[in-house]
């Protein structure tokens, strides 16, 4: 009946197609993993993938047994005399992986009549194998003398590729005697590091400080970088300028030559503005200006005028010294 051949075409198109699964459907198919450190040597074992999966070596040589990945990137290869998964290229995590800490590799083995399908994934352990890096061998800090006990001062951090344990994990910092060490971790897990004063600069007491910074890892053996930190006080005007001496007493013939020298003051300053020191007369009397003069910068007092033993048997006069801050002595 026109009907009933119908049915049966139906019938016989969904048995083809059945029988058409069956015989592309891998028979078998599973997950193995397993697990190796980064680096290891090309034609390093790694697993025997044949008495994992419960099959004779043999198996793999019937069944043209072959590795494939997606990506076409082979780091693990298959011995199928012997059945072991071995290293087929030198696999660095920190290239393979970057910051990531989860780092595998995976692929499908595929074996031929009957057709058999297994997942493979290799995880990648971190070693080692990188020390922490400072960004630069000298850091140079130019803090005023004035700051403020509290005050901080970033440094930069220093970078470590490997992950866990053995990533970056802590700093000291030495000589502790103006400065300590903070450090924070931020929303990305990186640890931030800062010096913070805890006693006060003097310029005048010390100019410099050197410091060693110094960054460790966690692994065995453990890894460390050191980076030198220079402080450089900047100075402020905090000194006055100090005479050699409180007073001076010289003498000058009557009738000096004008321009003769008689006497030179001299003053110092702890600040390193004395190179800048002003020297003039205070409070000078009409006289005195009218006989002596002095120069602002080398501080000699020199004959102006005309000397008279008979009007002035002796002189006396104040002087000043200034610097660049205006503080006096």
């Amino acid at each position: 009946m026109e009907s009933g051949g119908k049915g049966w075409r139906y019938s016989s198109l969904f048995f083809s197609t059945v029988c058409a699964m069956a015989l592309f459907s891998p028979r078998a198919s599973g997950q193995i993993r397993y697990s190796i450190p980064e680096e290891m040597p090309v034609s390093s074992f790694v697993g025997n993938i044949a008495s994992d999966l419960g099959f004779e070596p043999k198996r793999l040589v019937s069944g043209k047994a072959r590795v494939f990945t997606a990506d076409s990137s082979e780091y693990i290869g298959l011995d199928k005399e012997n059945g072991h998964l071995v290293v087929k290229n030198k696999i660095d995590r920190e290239e393979l992986c970057g910051e990531i800490s989860a780092c595998s590799v995976s692929f499908d083995l595929i074996l031929e009549n009957p057709m058999e399908l297994y997942r493979v994934t290799v995880d990648i352990q971190d070693i080692n194998d990188n020390s922490p890096v400072f960004p630069k061998s000298k850091i140079e800090q130019v803090i005023s003398e004035l700051a403020v006990v509290g005050a901080r001062f970033p440094l930069e951090s220093a970078i470590d590729p490997d992950v866990g344990v053995n990533a970056l994990q802590k700093y000291t910092l030495q000589p502790t005697d103006h400065f300590k060490l903070n450090v924070q971790k931020n929303a990305a897990g990186h640890k931030n590091v800062e010096m913070v004063l805890h006693a006060p600069l003097d310029r005048e007491k010390t100019k410099n400080h050197n410091l060693i910074l110094t960054a460790f890892d966690g692994g065995k053996p453990q890894r460390s970088a050191t980076v030198q930190i220079n402080v450089i006080v900047l100075d402020v005007n905090d000194n006055p300028p100090v005479f050699s001496q409180s007073s001076y007493r010289t003498s000058v013939p009557e009738n000096a030559v004008k321009g003769s020298i008689v006497t030179k003051v001299s003053a110092s300053d702890a600040d390193e503005s004395s190179h800048s020191i002003q020297y003039y007369f205070e409070h000078a009397t009409p006289t005195v200006k009218a006989l002596f003069s002095i120069d602002s910068d080398s501080g000699e007092v020199k004959v102006i005028g005309d000397i008279d033993y008979e009007k002035h048997k002796q002189f006396t006069f104040k002087v000043k010294a200034k610097d660049h801050g205006d503080l006096t002595d």
